[in-house]
């Protein structure tokens, strides 16, 4: 069963938070940087171990329903396709631009009304419907409380057992960000497309992110010398 494989892929028998059958885990990566400079506004490709097994816990022979919050891409939509399986697709970043604007983006996260547009438009999928999500950067972007509802809205879409694949920054005092989308090229090899900066909101280290994802069976995590945090969260 690919639930089995998930489980096996995760090593889900290292030392939990105390929840019965949750685990934590941890990878160091010794990725070489990225040929192209950030910022410099030119595409590049990054190898990615979190990219590799979550990938791998998807090869399975039945058919899975997965969720790109990148938006839809032909490279994406080809790959994820081409192993057999459904693809839904969300761009959670582009909305959080129309919803939130630029000039104002972090403050305007505060905004009721703004926040009720946003989720009003944003992860509107029945309950438990997919089997894995791409989150990708998405979520460093947000701030409190509007973070902890999109993650709880993620969840509630994850089907148990489910996997979902996301990045953070791992630099901790930098002004800004950048932000990227993200092509699969295989398994463990991504092309990022950079589409602008963003103030860096919050330094998101382990243990903040274990307790946003409390109630998720378990979290393993992946650092690389790029300074990115590869998270695999199990549902």
């Amino acid at each position: 069963m690919w639930k089995d494989r998930f489980r096996n892929l995760l090593n889900d028998t290292a030392p939990g938070n105390g929840r019965p059958g949750a685990g934590t885990s941890r990878s160091r990566l010794d990725l070489a940087p990225p040929a192209h400079a950030k910022g410099s506004g030119a595409p590049f490709t990054r190898n990615s171990s979190g990219s590799d097994q979550f990938f791998r816990a998807l090869n399975t022979e039945g058919t899975l329903s997965i969720l790109d919050l990148a938006g839809a891409s032909q490279a994406n939509v080809s790959f994820l396709t081409g192993l057999g399986h459904r693809l839904s697709s969300d761009d959670v970043l582009a909305a959080m631009d129309q919803c939130f604007g630029k000039d104002e983006f972090l403050e305007n996260q505060q905004v009721e009304d703004k926040v009720k547009r946003f989720l009003e438009t944003t992860l509107n999928f029945p309950e438990q419907q997919f089997d894995a999500a791409l989150v990708w950067d998405t979520l460093q972007f947000m701030v409190s409380p509007l973070l902890e509802q999109t993650i709880e809205r993620l969840l509630r879409v994850m089907k148990p057992g489910g996997l979902i694949l996301a990045f953070f920054s791992s630099e901790e005092k930098v002004p800004q960000m950048p932000v990227y989308s993200y092509r699969i090229q295989d398994p463990k090899t991504l092309l990022l497309i950079p589409r602008g900066h963003s103030r860096q909101i919050q330094y998101f280290n382990n243990r903040m992110l274990e307790r946003f994802f409390a109630q998720a069976q378990s979290v393993k995590f992946f650092l690389s010398r790029d300074h990115l945090r590869e998270v695999i969260v199990r549902r």
